[in-house]
């Protein structure tokens, strides 16, 4: 199958790509690189480096012709997206819309779209949180990321254009830029494996759901096979407080060190976890890697990374 992924230099893309070659697909990646990295692009994949809102995009499209669109390029700054919500608009919604045009226009078999289960849903109502809860997103990222759910399921229906998709929790693991705004467990393990102090926003108490990578990327294969038009919530459906991130990196780290308190950010929601149930019923997904382990991981990563700039 050939499979073009959007975002396939990213943290997320670039392992979901990996995992696609692995499997004996044939790859495409379409990258800017402005978050991702060309170093994550697997070298038995074919990359084109440019914005998806790029007119010479129909051109990959006319030379490759896929089969299958992964679709994980975005911008996901929800701070920026906050201040600049023309911006996130013009690449989360415009961007998209341009590939769902040439995914219509070359008889794509399926779209698999990259949502967020943290910022569609806003301040949940209950917890943990299915696909049924309403939408009501505090952030200009989050009402961009649900807007393109909203144009999938029309080109669904009006144009007959197969889609799944999948709505992240916060994931985590190596590859994960510690330089970024989004991916605390990166940030943190590298500042306390250089001996500085983590910056926690809020008082700690804000929870969110993390799944580790690799549990990402097999629901991204179990994707290609699923019936479509399904919106899938991914997540353990437990709540994980920032504190308890914090206090297992230092464990793995191995340092005492203290987190630097400071206010909370705009736009972000105080507790939110993920009910993946539909997923375990329908996809056969379930995460299996759990938060201790996945940290020690991440951790040797970010150690290992440090030890080969030295």
């Amino acid at each position: 199958m050939k499979i073009l992924v959007t975002g396939g230099a990213g943290f997320i893309g670039s392992q979901v790509a990996d995992r696609y070659l692995e499997l004996g697909h044939d790859v495409v990646i379409v990258d800017d690189l402005s978050t991702g990295k060309e170093r994550n692009v697997n070298p038995r994949a074919r990359f084109y480096r440019m914005d998806i809102r790029d007119r010479a995009l129909r051109e990959v499209f006319e030379r490759e012709r896929p089969e299958v669109i992964n679709h994980h390029a975005a911008q996901v700054d929800l701070r920026r997206s906050v201040g600049e919500p023309s911006w996130d608009a013009g690449i989360n919604i415009l961007g998209s819309l341009h590939l769902l045009e040439l995914a219509q226009a070359f008889e794509v078999h399926r779209l698999i779209y990259i949502s967020t289960g943290g910022a569609v849903y806003g301040e949940p109502e209950y917890r943990p949180v299915d696909e049924r809860h309403r939408i009501k997103p505090l952030s200009p990222y989050g009402i961009s990321k649900h807007t393109v759910e909203r144009y999938l399921t029309l080109y669904g229906k009006s144009h007959g254009l197969p889609y799944t998709i999948l709505r992240y929790p916060n994931v985590y693991g190596p590859r994960q830029d510690p330089k970024g705004e989004a991916g605390v467990v990166a940030i943190f393990s590298q500042r306390m494996l250089s001996g500085l102090r983590p910056t926690i926003f809020g008082d700690g108490s804000k929870t969110r759901d993390y799944v580790y990578v690799q549990d990402i990327a097999e629901a991204n294969v179990l994707a290609l096979t699923a019936e479509t038009g399904e919106v899938f919530n991914l997540g353990w459906g437990r709540e994980v407080r920032d504190i308890e991130v914090f206090e297992a990196i230092r464990r793995a780290v191995g340092q005492q060190i203290e987190p630097v308190y400071s206010e909370k950010r705009p736009g972000e929601v105080d507790r939110i976890c993920l009910d993946s149930s539909k997923a375990r019923r329908i996809l056969g997904w379930e995460p299996k890697v759990t938060l201790e382990e996945g940290i020690r991981r991440t951790v040797s990563f970010y150690r290992l990374a440090a030890q080969a700039e030295l």
